[in-house]
């Protein structure tokens, strides 16, 4: 993979200080893209006579970081990231985002703001043409991929820390290579192999879950209804966002599942998270189709989701009403059936 390197520096000349800002409620990927981005822009590039772009950089994010295994990767990482303030916001502050766009609707960028650097490996948006540096790759498997990429070409060897979060971006969002993973997420992902922390990895990838998770898994196995391939699932009341797509993961894994959808409220929205088998599946478009201009909505082949605003409408009336419509555009006209109706 070329980085364009030369370009980033010019993208920032002048610029100091920057802020980092992963999607909201950020995942490994973009917790790990976002520490690497940092070192990248503040460390010397040994490739290139130890120059250095020297440029401090805030990592700072929207939302909640609240699955067991992400709290347990920021914890390792000695918290990185730290909650966006309101005032840090503003339309000349320069801003680099990492994992996300603008105009996907799931980043803090106020209307009209544009970065002036990103990181991404989700379809290419419209405002991405605008940014003074865009490295968008769909084709690769994880944004980390592309940033350790570019450390590798600069000519830093990340530090444990870093190469671990690096190496369990490109895994959780790749399934272990086997989702979405090109020919340059499995070069980089063993190029980072022998720099892994192995007991950290070990310790975050098991990190111990609340109760909480196992009442929306109770939840999500009892309302869980199956249509030949497809299974839908509303869990209700959520304690964190990200949990709809920790389950949609799981219930992916029955057998003879092509598509999976879990639905949950957390606070005043309806999270839609839904997950593909075929790498071609087209979640991303099939979320933006039941969202709608409602809500936001983004992803790729295998794995997408949307936020809809709920104001007076009943949770679980809209969860029925976007079942339907998930079934429709999927062409599903199969009876459903409960996933636990006691007949095996």
């Amino acid at each position: 993979m070329p980085a364009r390197l030369d370009d980033l520096a010019r993208s920032l000349e002048g610029v100091q200080r920057l802020l980092i800002l992963p999607h909201n409620d950020p995942d490994p990927d973009a917790i790990a893209s976002a520490l690497a981005l940092r070192t990248l822009l503040k460390s010397p590039w040994p490739a290139y006579e130890g120059r250095s772009l020297d440029v401090e950089a805030d990592l700072v994010y929207r939302g909640i970081i609240g699955r067991a295994e992400n709290k347990a990767l920021v914890r390792y990482l000695g918290r990185p990231l730290r909650r966006l303030l309101a005032a840090e916001l503003r339309q000349d502050v320069p801003i680099a985002l990492v994992d996300t766009q603008p105009g996907t609707g799931n980043n803090a960028l106020l209307p009209g703001q544009l970065p002036i650097v990103v990181f991404d490996h989700h379809p290419l948006r419209p405002g991405s043409a605008e940014v003074a540096f865009a490295e968008v790759r769909p084709d690769i498997g994880a944004t980390s991929t592309i940033l350790a990429g570019y450390l590798l070409a600069a000519g830093i060897e990340p530090e444990p820390p870093l190469a671990t979060a690096l190496y369990y971006g490109i895994k959780s969002d790749t399934l272990g290579l086997m989702r979405e993973a090109g020919p340059e997420d499995m070069a980089v992902y063993h190029q980072l192999q022998g720099l892994v922390d192995l007991e950290a990895l070990a310790e975050i990838e098991n990190a111990q879950v609340p109760n909480d998770y196992f009442k929306r898994l109770d939840a999500a196995l009892h309302t869980a209804r199956v249509y030949d391939g497809v299974i839908l699932s509303y869990i209700g009341a959520m304690s964190r966002p990200d949990l709809a797509a920790e389950l949609a993961d799981l219930l992916l894994r029955l057998q003879g599942t092509k598509w999976a959808v879990v639905m949950g409220v957390y606070r005043d929205e309806l999270i839609v998270s839904i997950r593909a088998r075929n790498p071609v599946g087209g979640a991303g478009r099939l979320v933006q189709s039941i969202v709608g201009e409602a809500g936001t909505a983004g992803g790729h082949g295998t794995m997408a989701a949307g936020h809809l605003p709920l104001g007076t409408r009943d949770p679980e009336e809209l969860s029925r009403e976007l079942s339907q419509q998930v079934l429709f555009d999927l062409g599903v006209r199969a009876e459903g059936k409960p996933l636990l109706d006691g007949s095996e």
